[in-house]
Order: C-alpha cells, then sequence, then structure tokens
C-alpha cells in the first residue's frame, strides 16, 4: 500500500495500531485515510469513531479495508468507501485515484438512477460544467449496491425502473440501516396522485416532474444539496456556487415575509433587502390575508407555521383557497424538522419548507428555483 501511495504521489505514513493510528491523525491531519478494521488494540471502528467524532480529525476522509461485509455500517459511521479484503489491485488503486481527485479538486459524488440512456446521458451534461462526479446506476438493484460502496452527497431519482419502482427503493434506503442517510430528488415524468405524492414525500427532499423547462430546476436542485455540502467547508471552493447563483432575479422581487417574531422578521428582511427585495410584513396568518388583498402583486410568501391568531397552515389554506393565487410561490418556515411537519406543509399548500434557524444561502436558492416556476 505505502509503494502504490509512493506511486500516485503521495507520502504515506504507516500505523501498525488504532491507538497510533489516531494520534498520528490529529498530529499531521492527512489528505485521507486507509484503515483495517483488524487492528490490534483499539480495533477500526473504534478508530473510524474517535476520528468522526473529533473536530480536528472529523473531515479526513477515510477508506476502509475489511475481510467481512460490513460497508453499511462503514458508511453510517462516515467512511466514504470500503473495501473487502483480499482487495485487488484494481479496487486498491481506485482507492487512491479517489483520494487523488477529492484532494486536487474537491469534487462531490452524484448518483443517478435512471433507465431511460437518453434521460441519464442529459442529466450528466447538466453538471459536466461543475465539479461534480456522476455514477449512474440503470436499476434498482444497482443504485443499492453501490450506495453499500460509497458515499454520495445526492441521489437523483427515476421513479420507473425495470427491476423495482422507485416508491419501494426509496423507502428500501431510508428504512434500513444498511444505507446512509443521504439526500434523494425524485425526478419524473409520472402523473402523481396525491397518495403518491404524499408516500413521496416521506423520504424525499424534492419532487420534480419531468418537463420541457424541469432541467434548470433539477439543476439548481441538485447543486442546493452540493453546495450545502460545501458551505460547511469554508477553507475549500465552492465548485457548483456558480450554478446555484446564476441568475439575479431577486431585483425589485415582493416578498411578504409573515412571522410573529421580530428578531426573525428584522434578520431576514435585512438579507432579502440586501439582495435587492421589496419586503411587506405580516405578523400572523390573518394580516398576511389582509396585505394580500392590499397588494396581490406579491412574488413570494415567507410563511412562518407557528403564530397566534391564525398559524401558517390555515393561512396557507385560505391562500390557495383563491385563484389568483394558485401559483404564489410559498416557502414554509418552521422550528420543526419532523418528516410529518414537512408533509403537513406542503398539504396546506407550501410549495417548499425550510428550519429554523434559517440557513440564508439555502433560502436564496430555493426562492431562486420557485421564483422561476411562477
Amino acid at each position: 500500500l505505502s509503494e502504490l501511495a509512493e506511486d500516485f504521489g503521495f507520502r504515506p505514513l504507516t500505523a501498525h495500531d488504532g491507538e497510533r493510528g489516531i494520534e498520528m491523525a490529529r498530529q499531521t491531519r492527512p489528505d485521507a485515510i486507509i484503515l483495517d478494521i483488524g487492528l490490534p488494540g483499539i480495533d477500526g471502528w473504534g478508530v473510524l469513531e474517535q476520528i468522526k467524532n473529533d473536530p480536528v480529525t472529523k473531515d479526513i476522509p477515510v477508506h476502509c479495508f475489511s475481510g467481512h461485509d460490513e460497508s453499511a455500517k462503514a458508511l453510517r459511521m462516515g467512511a466514504i468507501a470500503y473495501y473487502r479484503k483480499p482487495a485487488t489491485l484494481d479496487q486498491i488503486k481506485d482507492a487512491f485515484s479517489k483520494i487523488e481527485t477529492q484532494r486536487s479538486t474537491g469534487i462531490r459524488r452524484l448518483l443517478v438512477v435512471e433507465d431511460n440512456s437518453v434521460q441519464h446521458s442529459a442529466i450528466h451534461a447538466l453538471f459536466e460544467d461543475s465539479q461534480v462526479d456522476v455514477t449512474v446506476c440503470t436499476t434498482g438493484q444497482e443504485a443499492l449496491d453501490s450506495l453499500r460502496r460509497e458515499t454520495f452527497d445526492c441521489v437523483i431519482l427515476d421513479l420507473s425502473l425495470p427491476d423495482m419502482d422507485g416508491f419501494t427503493l426509496l423507502e428500501t434506503i431510508h428504512e434500513s440501516d444498511d444505507y446512509p442517510n443521504v439526500p434523494v430528488i425524485i425526478y419524473t415524468a409520472r402523473d402523481l396522485t396525491r397518495e403518491q405524492e404524499a408516500r413521496l414525500r416521506k423520504y424525499a427532499d424534492r419532487i420534480i416532474l419531468k418537463t420541457d423547462q424541469s432541467a434548470d430546476r433539477l439543476l439548481s436542485e441538485a447543486s442546493l444539496f452540493l453546495h450545502w455540502l460545501e458551505s460547511k467547508e469554508p477553507n475549500k471552493q465552492r465548485p457548483v456556487d456558480a450554478s446555484v447563483h446564476r441568475d439575479d432575479i431577486f431585483t425589485g422581487c415582493k416578498v411578504l415575509l409573515v412571522d410573529d417574531d421580530m428578531r426573525n422578521i428584522y434578520a431576514l428582511s435585512a438579507s432579502l433587502e440586501e439582495w435587492g427585495c421589496e419586503v411587506q410584513m405580516a405578523n400572523n396568518g390573518q394580516e398576511s390575508l389582509a396585505v394580500l388583498d392590499t397588494d396581490p402583486s406579491i412574488d413570494i410568501v415567507l410563511m412562518d407555521i407557528m403564530m397566534p391568531e391564525m398559524d401558517g397552515y390555515e393561512a396557507m389554506k385560505r391562500i390557495r383557497a383563491q385563484e389568483r393565487f394558485k401559483k404564489l410561490p410559498i416557502l414554509a418556515l418552521t422550528a420543526k424538522a419532523m418528516r410529518d411537519d414537512r408533509a403537513r406543509c406542503i398539504e396546506s399548500g407550501a410549495n417548499d419548507y425550510i428550519t429554523k434557524p434559517v440557513d440564508t444561502e439555502k433560502l436564496q436558492s430555493l426562492m431562486r428555483v420557485w421564483l422561476r416556476q411562477s
């Protein structure tokens, strides 16, 4: 392994037990760690746990090797890849290639699950100018196998697959401990019933219907998740930042901000005005209806959920009951992060959902997506 690492241009450091490995990781902050699970003293699981729980070492990519098939456990604990011993020369070279790619470019990984060659080629082309590594799987089983072995930052999933439907695949990913948690975007041409949409929203992070205009939104949504991951690493480049911030559509955009907490109103309105938006405010659902009656030219609504007099759920239902506001973008703002709460927001009329405290970069990206659609 050391000789091969040198062939790839690395300077290998070697530790023969877990304690020494942890100590060296803290001292040297290496570009990556290749970790054997069957170590003396602290085994590989203990090493991985300590590395991922230490602020100094938690961001170091770890590639695990073991004689047993425990890839799901390794990925759940934070490993970036898992190889079963005895590993082939090609597998070892693959590990070093991934280390080199991530070190030099900060590339993010996207898994596309789509059996239609025209569609997956089109999706691949969307990201060819971004530093995003796209892996394509054409069956559900291929996708499950890939998710067991490797770490991805986002999944784009079509619902019509040859071996299983996308509903089953999505539920398998999220209900089984064999697979790590990963954002999933549903990208489908199906006309969904309300029951199907509700079923998907329990697990999917976004649902996009395939249309002539949907590619732009798909790029923005996937970039949003990949960019969010990058934003946690301030010292690295943001390769997809330009994709998210490609068009400036905020100048003169009229935003209705509905929240009973004045601290939130002041903080958000300051950001919105900095982007060029014109902000109108309401302190509860009843006031929001009055503002819309007075000024129906509002471009987008940011709706808090828990408010006195009339909560956000009821306000959104009443807004959607008016024909003139059927296509008005509404983003729900709530302190709750449970999937049931998100589903209730969507059922009440929200287009999308963001939790408090609000990540302003994520809010900006979501607003771009929905303003383009309106």
